[in-house]
């Protein structure tokens, strides 16, 4: 892959060599602190340290980055030399048995007809998938599309836009059903190291009421509190910032995609557009393909976006007037590693990361005009 002109380490010196117009807009967006930390390791320590860290000088001089997101609070923090901590494996450290493992009796969606559930409305039958109801559900209405596939990692452009397009129908099937089921999520957990239950591939599909998740919500305020102050669109603002920073990519000609300033884990990029559109699930396809060309074998992925349908008479007040379909993907580490990624930090601070974002978008970058030829 292609090196990398800028790093996360040297964010404040990129910075200052920004455009006046861009550097505020840097500045109105995102709030960087670089610190240096120092520490002694003695001498009993030195084998540990060269094992793992490479030197002595890299352990007692570091590093660390933190960055907040001053529209949404979401905050980052940044040592890249937390990827070479000591890491416990699982006995069996070979994946590709792990998954098939899981085949056949054993697999809860082995059967799909006779195994699963339906919704009310039956089942959305796709090309390459099938749906079924969630049968322990997290709301009203909260179904699973299944992959005809069993192996969640095998997957090609035409099957992920299959599985997005058939959720998508399944959406609308739910919403002809119950009209207030307006608030539309797609999830995709792949792997136990990103919460799937089961290996077999799916996407998980809810509605809610009156109101859309919390996060997605909080994050359409935010933005309609940064349009009112400073009369701007915030997501414009945001990719325009980051392309000034060469953080941007373009998986699809419609379709931009952002390498996050904040993470919220490892190599977590942004895909937006102004539509739910098979383009989009392209463009979903060429991220997760890049993310395999460099050894990502679990993620997570959510499709955020506005209501489906207009809201209903009586109903308060929303402006979703420039907020874009945005699908969201982070790599959740290694299955075969025990240790969790994510830590009393993550749930209760901000979130700990040891990748470069600058990294990740040359990567990006130099992968996707061989993803197009595919």
């Amino acid at each position: 892959m292609a090196a990398p002109t800028l790093s996360i380490t040297k964010l404040a010196q990129t910075i200052t060599k920004l455009p006046p117009a861009e550097r505020t807009l840097f500045e109105r967006i995102y709030q960087l602190d670089i610190n240096e930390a120092e520490l002694y390791a003695p001498p009993t320590m030195y084998p540990f340290v060269k094992k793992h860290f490479g030197s002595i000088e890299a352990v007692e001089h570091q590093t660390t980055v933190k960055i907040i997101n001053r529209v949404t609070l979401e905050t980052s923090l940044f040592n890249p030399l937390r990827a070479f901590r000591p890491m416990t494996a699982t006995l069996d450290a070979d994946l590709d048995k792990t998954i098939a493992a899981g085949r056949g009796a054993s697999d809860p969606f082995n059967n799909i007809l006779e195994d699963t559930a339906e919704d009310v409305f039956g089942r959305v039958e796709g090309e390459f998938c099938l749906t079924a109801s969630n049968i322990a559900k997290i709301d009203a209405w909260h179904g699973v599309t299944i992959f005809n596939e069993y192996n969640p990692l095998d997957f090609d452009r035409e099957q992920v836009v299959d599985y997005f397009m058939t959720a998508r129908t399944w959406a609308e099937a739910a919403l002809a059903n119950d009209p207030r089921a307006r608030y539309f999520l797609l999830a995709w957990n792949c792997l136990w190291k990103a919460g799937a239950s089961i290996i077999h591939g799916h996407l998980q599909m809810s509605l809610t009421h009156d109101k859309h998740y919390g996060k997605i919500e909080r994050l359409r305020r935010d933005a309609v509190g940064y349009r009112s102050h400073h009369n701007r669109s915030y997501f414009t603002d945001l990719v325009n910032l980051h392309r000034s920073l060469n953080l941007t990519a373009d998986p699809a000609d419609r379709v931009k995609a952002i390498v996050s300033l904040t993470p919220l884990k490892e190599r977590e990029i942004w895909l937006l557009t102004d539509d739910f559109s098979p383009e989009l699930a392209e463009a979903v396809y060429a991220t997760l393909a890049f993310y395999q060309s460099v050894g990502v074998t679990a993620f997570n992925l959510a499709v955020l976006m506005p209501p489906l349908s207009p809201p209903l008479p009586n109903a308060p007040k929303e402006d979703w007037s420039d907020f874009p379909v945005i699908v969201r993907l982070v790599d959740r580490g290694d299955p075969l590693n025990r240790s969790s990624d994510v830590a009393a930090f993550e749930f209760f601070a901000a979130s700990v990361i040891t990748g470069d974002p600058f990294r990740t978008a040359a990567d990006l970058k130099a992968f996707l005009p061989q993803s197009r030829s595919r």
